[in-house]
């Protein structure tokens, strides 16, 4: 049996871009995953042809800001709350609407480095093969270095496929729409990518034993 260290992608960002969060990120982050929730939901009902209401899935994204709002120990006045629930109902207005709606998010894989560690890496959603689609309720066009760094591991990860970044500027409004094609990553970035991912995976991963790892792996020498 082969034993890897392994980090998730997010773990290896945080650990190249680290970031202290104020109380407005903390806030920011949850509207985030109440939206990102929410949209998952959606798709996923679409999916199955059940026409999920834009009503129900507002207020399900309602109980997951509640929910994450309190874990956080964070309260917002009524004004911002207001301001924060008008956010949330028009992206899913503006998602409901889009190319993305009834798309799956793809299985993590798993980045194999050298067949000593692993990055685990899964985008937003996928069409099946062709393009992978990475999703933000901000405007992050152009990418600032921590989200170009988690676009080219998702590419490292889906080799095979055309990415795209996706971002509903929840605070507009109307919400706005942009796009970004996700360029490849070239031969002489990749290599770095891979070298600093090994290196931050050995010091800071977690035991796996490779053969009971069922995730499809992409595999990379250096």
């Amino acid at each position: 049996m082969s034993t890897i260290k392994t980090l998730a992608t997010h773990d290896i960002v945080q650990l190249v871009h680290p970031r202290a969060a104020t109380e407005q990120d903390e806030i920011g982050m949850a509207v985030g995953k109440a939206i990102d929730s929410s949209l998952s939901r959606m798709s996923h009902e679409a999916r199955l042809r059940r026409k999920p209401s834009v009503t129900s899935m507002n207020q399900y994204a309602q109980e997951i800001l509640n929910d994450e709002l309190q874990d956080a120990d964070l309260t917002v006045d009524a004004p911002t709350r207001a301001d924060l629930d008008a956010q949330i109902l028009g992206v899913l207005h503006a998602f409901r609407h889009s190319d993305l709606l009834g798309l799956p998010r793809p299985r993590s894989r798993l980045i194999l480095i050298a067949e000593r560690a692993g990055v685990y890496a899964q985008p937003d959603y996928w069409d099946g093969g062709r393009r992978f689609f990475e999703m933000k309720s901000y405007r992050a066009i152009p990418p600032r270095p921590d989200v170009l760094l988690q676009l080219e591991l998702f590419q490292l990860a889906f080799p095979e496929c055309a990415g795209e970044l996706v971002c509903f500027e929840r605070r507009a409004r109307p919400v706005q729409v942009s796009r970004w094609p996700i360029p490849p990553v070239d031969p002489t970035r990749r290599d770095q990518l891979l070298r600093t991912a090994l290196e931050l995976t050995l010091q800071h991963g977690t035991d796996k034993v490779l053969e009971y790892v069922e995730n499809l792996a992409v595999r990379y020498a250096i």
